[in-house]
Parts: C-alpha cells; structure tokens; sequence
C-alpha cells in the first residue's frame, strides 16, 4: 500500500509510530504518550495507531501494541476485552411499533445497567440471575477459581453478579436499523467488576515488580510484565479468562436484549446469521511480518482480511458494520469507534440537557444531565474517523440508532 495512507512518526529513540489519523485532529498529549509506549524496548517493528486515538492511562486508546517478551497490563488496561456485539433480524422498520418507548422500557429491564450508591446494585444481578447466565458461570467458574488459588483477593469481586450486565459510562444497547430498514441490535460492554479487577491487581503487580525501575519509565503506567515469569503467566492466564468472560457477557445481554424484543415487538423474528462479537481492549498472540508477537489492542478491532467487525458512532451518529482488508502495516487492525475529543468533565461543563436534547433527536434514550458526557459533540466525526482508514476496512452495513439505552 501507499504510505500516504498513513503518517509515520519517527523517534530518535524507540520504534516508529504509524498513524491512520489523515483528517482528523491528534492531541498533542495522546502523541506524547505515543512516544512515550514507542520508547519501550520489546516493541516489535512499530506502533499503529488509528482515527479515534485519545489520551487514556499510560497508554493511547487506539493504538496497536505488539511486543516480543513482555505485556504492559496498562496498556490493555482495565475493562479487559470490552467490545461490541451486533445481530441482524428478520424485522424490519415497519415492524416496530410506533412509539419506541416500550421496547426500550423492555430492555432496560432484561438488563440490570447502571449504577447507584448504596447496597444494592442496579447494574448486578444479586441472587436472580437467570437460567442462561448460570449456565454460562458454570463454563467460566473453574478457571476462575484456578486464578483465585493464585490471587485470593479477586474471590470477593463481582464476577456471576456482572455477568450478563451493562455497566456505566459509555456502555450501551441500541436498536439501530441499516441501508435496507432492517432491524439490528447492538450492544458494547465487556468484563464489568471482575475484569477491572484483575487488570487493576495486575497494573500494581507489574508496577512492584519494577520498583527499583519504575523512575526509569517514561510512565510508571508502562510497567511490564517479562515473559517467564510468574506473574507474566498468571497474567496471561487471567485476562485470557476475562476476554472469554466479556464475549459471554455480551452474547448473554443480547440474548436478554432479543428475548424482551420479541415480547415489546408482539411479532415473532429470527436472527438471520448476520452477528459480530468482538473485542476492542485485549491482547492475544499472532503472528505478524513472520513473528509470533503479542498483540495489544487498546481501543482497536482485529480487522483481518474478511473479518468482520463493529465501529459504532457516538449517541445520535452512525455506526459500522466493517470488513477488515488485512492491512499489515496496521497488524490487521482497525478504529473502535468515534474516539472522544474531550473529557467528561468538559463535556460536561460544555454542554447542556437542552444540547443533549437536540442532538439526540429520533432516538428514543436517556435525554437527562447524567447522560451530558456522552453527548456526540464529545466525539470526533465518524465520517472523517472512517475516511481516514479506507485502506484498512470495507463498510458492510451503515446503521443508525433509534433506541440507545445508557448505564
């Protein structure tokens, strides 16, 4: 491919960082932690870093990590293999029915979201989970408990109460429909309190190991785990267990999200074999330019020639449905999403419910101070974000919104 499809920024110490970020904005900050993670010595061949990128802890969300010898656990960070599912159904528009406020009645119901003080949960389960989610714990329990023999500390998170549930922030579900007017549903989330967990215990780990080190690092959220050891193993063991935990998480709420679909519809529909359940915060070993690497992916989808993936748009934008083109030089990688332009606390001091009201027009969601920080204006343009990774991806379906439920 052209090197014009991407922009090569060169270190005079560390590895080059190759950026797909034609036409949209960079902050200077996310380019100085780029720098910062190219520094670091088992980075293998270059950084890739795509549209959406922002400034996140220690590492950039949206880059490409691939190192040979080592994992930082911040870079993966802590809402391990959080990411996005999407069905296509037999419905199309003119089955909905005419107010949409039921159907997303019904779905906030099926799932706990959220989050308040106090005792009681509402985005856990408590002792109700249902039949679906206890058959999937049970899949997932032994290895739990053979990371819990390691680090008895994560016995008392919240692992079955999460499972099957949304979360805050920017976790939703929407109802979207495509160029056609069929029905799809799509829902983002991914390892809830277990997984933030384990990657926070690992995150201090790595950071004790390193101790005697640690003011060497341009960041002492670089803090890595070397191959070989002990923790390294017991690393890869967990976030492995909680990427498999996030995939079951998702299909779990979707399977929930179709089952109250089907009641506030009143007309029976199928998923017609058109359904992505991929990760956008993980690693996982591949190979690449004739390597074995670890690949970090912070804020980034695995897009392999034919590969399907999801880049969702922010509250009142479009989202994708994608086919990846197998770009090497990006190790087969694509955006995320939108990628915020600003914190949430700025977002929030920018903006207002009336903003937000507007904005979200059509949509049937949230339209309240607490939803303020996931305003679209908080987001870069999708359209440009998805013009700058032509050479990455292929655009399958274009959805948008019509029901956006919230945490």
């Amino acid at each position: 491919m052209s090197e014009l499809d991407y922009q090569v920024m060169e270190l005079a110490h560390g590895k080059p960082v190759k950026m797909w970020t034609h036409g949209v904005a960079v902050e200077e900050e996310a380019r100085a932690q780029l720098r910062n993670t190219a520094q670091m010595p088992f980075v293998f061949r270059h950084i890739a870093v795509m549209p959406d990128v922002h400034l996140g802890k220690g590492s950039t969300i949206g880059s490409v990590i691939p190192t040979q010898g080592a994992i930082i656990p911040a870079a993966v960070g802590v809402d391990i293999g959080c990411g996005m599912m999407a069905a296509r159904t037999t419905l199309t528009a003119a089955d909905l029915p005419d107010s949409l406020a039921g159907l997303r009645g019904a779905i906030e119901r099926a799932v706990p979201h959220g989050r308040a003080p106090g005792r009681r949960d509402p985005g856990a389960w408590g002792n109700r989970a249902p039949a679906t989610v206890d058959a999937m714990w049970k899949t997932l329990e032994p290895g739990f408990r053979r990371i819990v023999e390691k680090q008895p500390e994560l016995a008392k998170t919240n692992h079955y109460t999460h499972l099957g549930t949304l979360g805050t922030g920017n976790h939703f579900i929407e109802v979207c429909l495509d160029e056609s007017e069929r029905v799809w549903f799509m829902l983002h989330s991914g390892s809830r309190g277990v997984g933030n967990a384990i990657g926070s215990l690992f995150i201090e780990l790595a950071q004790e190991d390193m101790r005697q080190h640690i003011a060497n690092l341009p960041d002492r959220n670089l803090a890595y785990l070397t191959e070989g050891s002990e923790h390294f193993d017991d690393y890869v063991e967990a976030v492995g267990w909680a990427q498999d935990y996030a995939r079951l998480n998702r299909q779990a709420m979707m399977e929930a999200v179709l089952g109250a679909a089907r009641v506030a519809v009143g007309k029976p529909f199928e998923i017609d074999g058109h359904a992505v359940n991929c990760h956008h915060n993980y690693v996982q070993r591949e190979r690449h330019f004739g390597a074995d690497v670890l690949v970090t992916r912070k804020g980034a989808v695995a897009a392999q020639k034919g590969q399907l993936g999801i880049i969702p748009g922010s509250m009142g934008a479009k989202s994708f449905i994608v086919r990846g083109l197998g770009n090497a030089e990006s190790f087969c990688s694509c955006s995320h999403g939108a990628g915020r332009t600003m914190s949430r606390t700025e977002a929030k001091r920018r903006f207002t419910v009336a903003d937000q009201v507007a904005a979200t027009q059509g949509v049937e969601c949230r339209k309240d101070a607490g939803v303020v920080d996931e305003i679209p204006m908080a987001y870069k343009d999708i359209d440009a974000v998805m013009a700058a990774q032509r050479s990455l991806v292929e655009v399958v379906h274009t959805l948008r919104q019509v029901v956006c439920v919230k945490g």
